[in-house]
């Protein structure tokens, strides 16, 4: 029964990180493709609220499955929301913070490639963990720090010489996107701290360690490029190579667990206690 249950948690980590590269990949790319459009172009403000409101519905659905009848449902409401304004005013920061975030992306994808977009707002890797570093006081390894800046090295490789694609006919401003892109990473760095965004997400962050999320993050960042090269005539460069290889390895160094160092040190202790008593 044991070695079921872990070929069952194998195969459902594999489906959640299979669905969570699609995800990213297949958001990037439609919303690109969306943005470089002849046409008329929709309100990205419309986008993000239809979004919001779709996922207001599930959670309300979910909500409604869990608690089985419609009586506690209507007590869980009362209680958890209706009955709970200052946790619903601490929660509207990071709501707030991720609306900005959101808009940010539509802004950046107009202006930037898909592939593009993908290896720069990996910046939020380095923008979250200097925000747990300077407000929570946590800690980074070595191999952590190193990664950070092997991610920045690589994002700076990418932007040096940006990848051209030539299927896109609409006018472009690439620092308009990448101004966009850093006002969507800082928010991340500062929502990531309230608050895990998306439903899917937190079923993601609960299920998978850190190596698959990046895994993931790499493998999103390769589909990107393949379908900006399909779709949009993306022309890739060789420091545009470089820097997304860079990105795609400092976020598997990043995430790999760190040492513990715990029984190495009381064992060089116990040692040393030995040695004195002699």
């Amino acid at each position: 029964m044991a070695g079921a249950k872990e070929n069952v948690s194998l195969l459902f980590k594999l489906y959640c990180l299979t669905v969570m590269t699609l995800v990213a990949a297949t958001y990037t790319i439609a919303l690109r493709y969306t943005r470089t459009s002849d046409k008329e172009l929709y309100f990205s403000t419309t986008a993000v609220c239809i979004t919001e409101v779709i996922k207001l519905l599930l959670s309300v659905g979910i909500l409604a499955k869990e608690t089985g009848s419609l009586g506690r449902f209507k007590t869980s409401l009362r209680e958890n929301v209706l009955g709970s304004p200052k946790e619903l005013m601490k929660l509207s920061v990071p709501s707030v913070v991720y609306a900005v975030q959101n808009n940010m992306a539509f802004l950046a994808l107009s202006n930037l490639d898909a592939a593009v977009y993908q290896v720069t707002y990996q910046l939020k890797i380095p923008c979250t963990a200097l925000c747990t570093v300077l407000m929570l006081n946590r800690t980074l390894s070595k191999v952590q720090w190193i990664s950070v800046f092997m991610l920045c090295g690589g994002v700076i490789l990418v932007q040096w010489k940006p990848a051209q694609a030539t299927k896109v006919m609409v006018e472009q401003n690439p620092f308009l996107g990448f101004g966009a892109i850093a006002i969507a990473v800082l928010c991340s760095g500062f929502a990531v701290l309230a608050s895990v965004g998306g439903l899917y997400t937190s079923v993601v962050v609960k299920y998978t360690d850190n190596i698959m999320k990046g895994f993931s993050a790499a493998a999103a960042i390769v589909l990107s490029t393949i379908a900006s090269v399909l779709l949009f005539g993306l022309q890739i460069t060789l420091t545009f190579a470089l820097g997304t290889l860079l990105v795609c390895i400092s976020i598997y160094f990043y995430g790999l667990p760190r040492q513990d160092t715990t029984s190495i040190q009381q064992g060089e202790t116990a040692s040393k206690g030995r040695a004195s008593g002699v």
